[in-house]
């Protein structure tokens, strides 16, 4: 499996450790947090999770592999909710000051950069779809319930507590739950929905 998308974004930006979602509470396990800590700790799971549902579609996969130098990904990804998730993401950042849009925006570019720089040039969009599918366990380990980033997405299951918890059985679930949600492309659905 490929290298861990959220660690290396945090990495590769400068923002600390990322906390996992305590599965029992459904919270952030705190520490001495500061603003900044918050703030990724919202926001790189968040625009992941975004940009995982984003590429799940023939249409953005393709732009997702084709786009090169947009400051908008905010805007792409959340469509009509991108001030309800920015509001979501201040807020739970503590961030009433600040303009987070510019930050959010940098982390789906380097998002992007890095997923391009771990596929090959010539990638299928399956290929694009599969390697967020694989991503996807990883993320939502980090994303914080409190967001509701699932229901901006229209997809109440990417925050539902399962993904929280790890071990073998959790493991089993959600393994079995991937091979119910491989990616298809929309030609591939089109001749299951019109069988000659």
């Amino acid at each position: 499996m490929a290298a861990n998308l959220l660690e290396t974004i945090q990495i590769n930006l400068g923002y600390p450790e990322l906390q996992k979602i305590d599965p029992v509470t459904q919270m952030v396990i705190e520490t001495d947090h500061t603003v900044q800590d918050r703030f990724s700790q919202a926001a790189i799971p968040a625009i992941l999770t975004g940009l995982y549902k984003y590429v799940q579609t023939d249409a953005g996969a393709t732009e997702f592999m084709q786009e090169t130098n947009t400051t908008n990904w905010m805007t792409k990804i959340f469509k009509d909710h991108k001030s309800e998730v920015i509001e979501t993401i201040a807020a739970f950042a503590k961030q009433s000051d600040e303009d987070p849009v510019a930050k959010m925006n940098k982390i789906a570019i380097e998002a992007v950069k890095v997923v391009k720089e771990h596929l090959h040039r010539d990638s299928s969009l399956m290929e694009l779809k599969v390697y967020f599918n694989n991503q996807k366990n990883d993320i939502l380990l980090y994303l914080p319930p409190l967001l509701n980033i699932g229901e901006f997405l229209n997809d109440g299951t990417l925050d539902d507590e399962t993904h929280k918890m790890e071990g073998p059985v959790s493991s089993f679930i959600q393994s079995v739950g991937e091979i119910f949600s491989t990616p298809v492309n929309e030609k591939e659905l089109a001749q299951n929905n019109n069988p000659k």
